[in-house]
């Protein structure tokens, strides 16, 4: 067994697994950890937990140590400096005329590397940019160019619910988000509508897809053909939380729409099969 401990190197950051190594670890605790990147301060935001080593299919990195006064003196003058050279990082690429947006801005705990994460439409040539830097700062330089996703969750911000973003709040990993979650949940397809503050479809369009796709299973597809108290009609739209359907039906040379639940309704014909004339089918 492994005594684990989440760890966050940012607030709007992934939570990573290290080894405790039994090291009495409370949560908010700063903790200095081994990383591929070196040694890092960050802060415990998950309680120590046992778990078995094939389980986590890998060797974790460990904690070095829970952070003295003097390690968390050290990360805030990091936090200061990462501050300035963030004006001289903008002031650099407006010379050098570059297409890249600053999102965030770090130096690891130790100050053998300060790190530039950016967001770009493309690809960005920053070679000049990177001697620039080096040569102000006198450390390695590295310049990450990261998903407009992964920058709205650096930098934060509130949704158009009101509420801080999922993604900087609670959401671990980004799920896949399409456009016909959208239709499914009867949402307009406004751009501006269904978009977050990063451009892109909203996370939580996700959040209850499951549960619109089954209960769409229990309704008639659009455009079939049903038999309805007013008469046969066309499904037109579907409102699945309320097993509700739009039907529209042709009367004296023009055409009524009626909604009508799920209940209410007889399906002419087999699914898929309107042109084939298939017996009906009887829902009752």
């Amino acid at each position: 067994m492994v005594r684990v401990v989440g760890v966050q190197f940012n607030d709007s950051g992934k939570i990573y697994s290290f080894d405790s190594l039994d090291l009495d670890i409370k949560v908010g605790d700063g903790v200095v950890v081994e990383t591929i990147h070196g040694k890092e301060l960050g802060f415990a935001r998950e309680a120590s937990y046992d778990r078995d080593e094939e389980e986590i299919g890998r060797q974790l990195k460990p904690v070095i140590r829970v952070a003295t006064e003097y390690d968390l003196e050290r990360y805030r003058e990091n936090v200061i400096k990462a501050s300035e050279a963030s004006e001289v990082f903008k002031d650099l690429v407006a010379k050098h005329n570059l297409d890249m947006k600053l999102v965030d801005c770090a130096y690891t705990f130790d100050n053998q590397k300060l790190l530039f994460y950016f967001t770009s439409d493309g690809r960005v040539d920053f070679r000049e940019l990177v001697k620039e830097l080096a040569y102000i700062y006198k450390t390695r330089i590295e310049l990450r160019q990261i998903g407009v996703r992964d920058g709205a969750r650096m930098l934060g911000g509130l949704g158009p619910c009101g509420q801080e973003l999922c993604c900087s709040r609670f959401l671990k990993d980004f799920d896949n988000v399409t456009i016909r979650m959208a239709k499914d949940q009867g949402l307009s397809l406004t751009p501006s509508k269904i978009s977050g503050m990063c451009g892109r479809l909203m996370c939580c369009l996700r959040y209850e897809q499951d549960v619109y796709e089954e209960r769409l299973k229990e309704l008639p597809d659009l455009k079939e053909i049903v038999i309805t108290p007013e008469g046969e009609g066309k499904v037109v739209e579907r409102y699945a939380i309320k097993d509700e359907v739009k039907v529209q039906i042709e009367k004296n040379d023009s055409f009524e729409y009626h909604i009508f639940s799920v209940d209410d309704l007889k399906m002419k014909y087999k699914r898929g099969c309107e042109e084939c004339k298939c017996p009906k089918k009887n829902n009752n």
